[in-house]
């Protein structure tokens, strides 16, 4: 590994990468940061262009169709600057029953592999409540405890919006929801107070529209966003929130500007 700063985000599904984190991993790689990105699903469980599997036959089938979204993951995540890619594979959709201790084992393997001075990954809500998402943050943070004999990560984040971010998102793409169980799951915003860093990533948000449209299996649910004016999409992709975790180098109540604060010389 060179000297540069590393990120590492640990995500669930392909298209996580570019809709939920896609500035933070622009910006850092446009200034020379080492980015990383695990992806634990090949998101064979998704929709084709809006076709369910069974519903028609648009729909290529899971085998096909997780082939087919690795191969957009892997041009979202070269137009994004990705250095490292890693896909682990685990079915979509239950990415919650697999083998805890084994799936940390993997991830924390990769964490000790890219050595990472700063982890990202979904909150323990998962966003809107998606099992797969809940699951990915839960497995992140056990695989950062379970690699820091060897590597200790610096600085760990939750993905966290708050309600004016989460109203633009929900208005320009669609309601944030997740049927489990029989019971519907609806994004909650993050209260500001909680917010712990914001970073501004207006100066990405090209960048993280073209990854998006990489997508293109899953473009039927990114339409209305085709059809936003520019000033719109910057204001979707202009800023993303987090929630510190837990950090090494710094702390205290003031609001960050910089993943790697407490880490640059």
């Amino acid at each position: 590994m060179s000297g540069a700063l590393r990120l590492l985000a640990i995500l669930a599904h392909p298209d996580d990468e570019s809709l939920g984190f896609g500035g933070i991993l622009a910006k850092y790689a446009a200034e020379g940061a080492e980015t990383a990105v695990i992806t634990a699903t090949r998101g064979d469980a998704g929709r084709f262009r809006g076709v369910k599997e069974g519903e028609g036959p648009e729909h290529p089938g899971r085998e096909a169709l997780a082939r087919i979204r690795e191969g957009e993951l892997r041009a979202a995540a070269a137009i994004l600057g990705v250095r490292h890619l890693t896909l682990l594979g685990y079915p979509d959709g239950a990415l919650d029953q697999v083998d805890a201790v084994e799936a940390v084992g993997r991830i924390a393997d990769e964490i000790r592999r890219l050595r990472p001075h700063v982890v990202v990954s979904f909150g323990p809500e998962g966003a809107y409540g998606h099992p797969d998402h809940i699951a990915i943050s839960q497995l992140a943070g056990a695989a950062i405890v379970a690699a820091a004999s060897t590597h200790a990560v610096s600085k760990f984040y939750h993905m966290a919006m708050p309600e004016a971010a989460m109203a633009a998102y929900q208005a320009a793409f669609k309601k944030l929801t997740s049927l489990v169980d029989g019971v519907e799951r609806q994004a909650n915003p993050w209260p500001e107070w909680a917010i712990t860093t914001v970073i501004d990533t207006r100066e990405q948000w090209e960048t993280v529209w073209k990854a998006v449209t990489c997508h293109d299996s899953q473009i039927a649910a990114y339409q209305r966003l085709r059809e936003l004016a520019p000033e719109h999409h910057e204001g979707l992709w202009g800023r993303q929130h987090f929630y510190r975790v837990f950090s090494t180098v710094n702390g205290g109540r003031r609001r960050e500007t910089d993943l790697f604060e407490g880490l640059r010389p």
